[in-house]
């Protein structure tokens, strides 16, 4: 399989690198940063793993650098298989509404949302019918049932790429194309903090496993856990 990662040189991100290259997938590890200080241990899984992982420049917030990408894999006469969209950023965590810094918002909602709009709106068409996937990393806190007073900016934002995945499943899934929104847990990473319940590495395997349709999620189940249960909307 042929696999897109963004925000992949941390967290999540890395550890689905490491995942999808120890199955022999080839992956492009997309992150901003490609220097040795941001993305040391992706460039020695890279290493590791030899010709199974390019790093490339991808920053979700720039639609241009994400159209070149996807005009360049498409000359190469390149398919992608699944796309993963990770890059996240969370923050303002700690404002009350009152307090709210709507730039912050503004952010968010560039990463969190358009981040994945730009990627699908460019890759879709390296899309195998038929045989693809379509992964968006969510979050509990953008169900509805569940909803909160709190996080606005994060809960919104991942609110909003929940309904984006299910847009993409009702115009993609007749073409065969699998959509997901992801939530895989509590993570300790920079964004989840120390005091998270789970390591990064825990949902890895379960969300390759979607990426590769061997969990098979029954009826229209879009919003899931990393083991493909159906969370509530």
């Amino acid at each position: 399989m042929n696999i897109i990662i963004t925000g992949a040189n941390r967290g999540l991100g890395l550890m689905l690198v490491l995942e999808a290259a120890k199955r022999g997938h080839r992956v492009w590890a997309g992150v901003r940063d490609v220097s040795s200080q941001a993305a040391g241990s992706l460039i020695n899984i890279a290493k590791q793993y030899t010709g199974m992982v390019e790093i490339v420049p991808l920053d979700v917030s720039d639609e241009v650098g994400i159209a070149s990408l996807a005009n360049r894999l498409r000359k190469e006469g390149r398919s992608i298989d699944s796309i993963i969209n990770n890059a996240a950023v969370l923050i303002g965590r700690e404002r009350s509404l009152e307090e709210l810094d709507i730039s912050e918002l503004e952010r968010t909602m560039d990463v969190n949302v358009y981040g994945p709009v730009r990627m699908v709106k460019h890759f879709m068409r390296l899309l195998p019918v038929g045989s693809s996937t379509i992964v968006n990393i969510s979050s509990a806190s953008g169900s509805f049932e569940r909803a909160y007073g709190g996080d606005y900016s994060y809960a919104i934002s991942k609110a909003a790429l929940n309904l984006f995945s299910h847009q993409l499943h009702h115009l993609l899934e007749p073409k065969g194309i699998q959509i997901y929104a992801v939530h895989p847990g509590w993570l300790r990473t920079d964004m989840g903090g120390p005091q998270a319940t789970n390591d990064p590495s825990m949902p890895a395997p379960g969300i390759i496993d979607l990426a590769e349709g061997k969990i098979k999620c029954e009826g229209a189940h879009v919003f899931v856990d990393h083991n493909g249960n159906a969370l509530p909307k």
